[in-house]
């Protein structure tokens, strides 16, 4: 999928609605002022989805997309260790860099996955006036590109294309990094592109 200069901004608009949403809530749960945008948005086929996956040891979060979209597809957030790492640490008042991810880094993976993922879709309600849900979410601690392998075989045949979110959050501590993969099924593809085209018409 190629995307027109509108359709980019009219994904980068919706990203970064998401993506101040998902700040407030963990700007509260950090307690500590939280700034997330999304510098970048991509749309790429799925047969290439392995490109732009490292093979570096992330927290992959995955849900299915719910509500009036049932069995719309996945959404996704993967986070490198590092990030998952530093945010545990912030949450917790801890300094310790040099560890595996335990279970309560886990814990932690799967709370801010939650949070990202509740902010990104309510973004779409507001948006775009139609209401996703997330699945309770699945969490996989793997070298990222095998954690998507199993995603995709899952949605092999229903899924042509991945929206990329790569999302930057910064703090008090360095800036962290994590991406969020939109895996919808062809006719929430066009559902969305729909909708995004009819709210980008007046800028356009």
């Amino acid at each position: 999928m190629e995307l027109d200069p509108i359709q980019k901004d009219a994904l980068s608009e919706f990203g970064n609605i998401g993506a101040a949403h998902a700040a407030t809530t963990l700007s509260q749960m950090l307690m500590s002022p939280i700034e997330m945008t999304v510098p970048e948005v991509q749309a790429i086929d799925i047969a290439d989805l392995h490109n732009y996956i490292g093979d570096e040891i992330s927290a992959v979060v995955v849900f299915q997309i719910q509500g009036e979209v049932a069995d719309g597809g996945y959404i996704v957030v993967s986070m490198p260790r590092e990030t998952v790492i530093q945010l545990t640490n912030q949450m917790l008042g801890t300094t310790d860099t040099d560890r595996e991810l335990n279970e309560m880094d886990q814990s932690a993976a799967i709370e801010i996955g939650n949070i990202m993922i509740s902010a990104f879709l309510d973004a779409t309600a507001e948006l775009l006036g139609i209401v996703m849900l997330p699945s309770p979410p699945a969490l996989a601690i793997d070298m990222a590109h095998a954690a998507f392998e199993s995603i995709v075989a899952q949605v092999a045949g229903d899924v042509n294309d991945v929206l990329i979110f790569n999302t930057e959050l910064t703090s008090e501590a360095p800036p962290v990094y994590g991406s969020i993969y939109m895996l919808p099924n062809a006719e929430l593809t066009h559902q969305l592109f729909s909708m995004l085209a009819r709210l980008m018409e007046p800028l356009s």
